[in-house]
């Protein structure tokens, strides 16, 4: 594809100062988006007058929500306007507090464009390398290796400077716009945290998932460290997503299931250990777990009143929408 349409997809809500970072640094880059779409999820700090009053090189196509449906809502809401309303090819998304480096969607596209002309075969998404503010590599986003994969697979990825992985977070992901048609989008009931995983492992499953060495976003955040560093009233969310991820989704097969759950029962239970407010988060685990045996309401349920969600989906109708 010699001219793949892209747009980028960015959600926000209330941190005006990273946006801006956000917006500039898709600007800067070697490669700019056709369309950015941004989702302000009903901020309060004055970036929704901000955004209404951008004059900068971007083409943007701004939705403000009434209500804050989270990461995971803004996600559903910006892919399916990207897809249907912008006819996008590739689906560049991410989180206000994360800054692509230059060269980060040439670099993602150019893996995605040799992986396929070299084996026929088109990844679903192209994951970017990232970074804290020093330049580290970021532990909240830390890519999951596809366990299994060929050697003839691996070979293949390493050659176009790239890793076979199995899922990846919302920080600067190229997503080819078919996978999108194909197997809907995220969950917009997770509200925050894991509908990446959930999301990516999905349309990854059966397909090629692979991460850039070269493509490279900064990741904005606080503290350096992962989503078990003592992250209070989060951990409510943390636990009831990942155990809707491995009991209500067809993401993972069932031995990735049994071995991601045991992996993530060593980790809550390191986190609670460790934190100064355990009981907060043994509160935030208990509701956590039952709230678990509901299944996340439709996306159609959840953005009731608040946006009129349209169907991508085409010749498949699995999945939620």
């Amino acid at each position: 594809m010699s001219n793949p349409v892209v747009v980028a997809v960015v959600v926000t809500y209330n941190r005006r100062e990273l946006l801006e970072t956000t917006l500039a640094g898709i600007a800067a880059g070697t490669q700019v988006p056709d369309v950015v779409v941004i989702v302000d999820n009903a901020s309060t700090d004055g970036t929704a007058e901000y955004l209404r009053a951008y004059g900068g090189p971007l083409k943007t196509d701004l939705v403000t929500l009434s209500s804050n449906v989270g990461g995971a809502g803004g996600f559903v809401v910006g892919m399916e306007r990207a897809v249907l309303d912008h006819a996008a090819d590739h689906v560049w998304i991410m989180d206000d507090d994360t800054e692509p480096q230059a060269n980060a969607l040439r670099e993602a596209l150019d893996v995605s464009e040799g992986y396929g002309a070299a084996t026929g075969v088109l990844p679903a998404f192209i994951a970017s390398r990232v970074v804290w503010t020093d330049g580290r590599d970021h532990p909240m986003n830390r890519m999951r290796p596809r366990i299994g994969a060929s050697e003839a697979a691996r070979a293949a990825a390493s050659r176009v400077g790239a890793t076979q992985i199995r899922s990846a977070s919302f920080v600067s992901v190229l997503i080819r716009a078919e996978e999108i048609r194909r197997h809907g989008l995220p969950i917009a009931d997770y509200f925050i945290w894991n509908d990446d995983l959930e999301f990516t492992a999905r349309i990854s499953r059966h397909g090629v998932a692979l991460a850039s060495g070269a493509s490279v976003a900064n990741h904005h955040t606080k503290v350096f460290g992962d989503a078990g560093a003592d992250p209070g009233p989060r951990f409510y969310y943390e636990v009831r997503n990942k155990l809707w991820v491995y009991t209500r989704s067809n993401a993972l097969t069932p031995w990735e299931k049994v071995l991601f759950t045991g992996a993530s029962l060593r980790n809550w239970a390191r986190t609670i250990a460790s934190s100064p407010n355990r009981k907060m988060l043994l509160g935030g685990f208990a509701k956590g777990v039952r709230d678990s045996y509901r299944p996340p309401r439709s996306n159609a349920s959840v953005l009731a009143g608040i946006y009129p969600l349209r169907d991508v989906q085409q010749d498949l109708q699995s999945g939620p929408r």
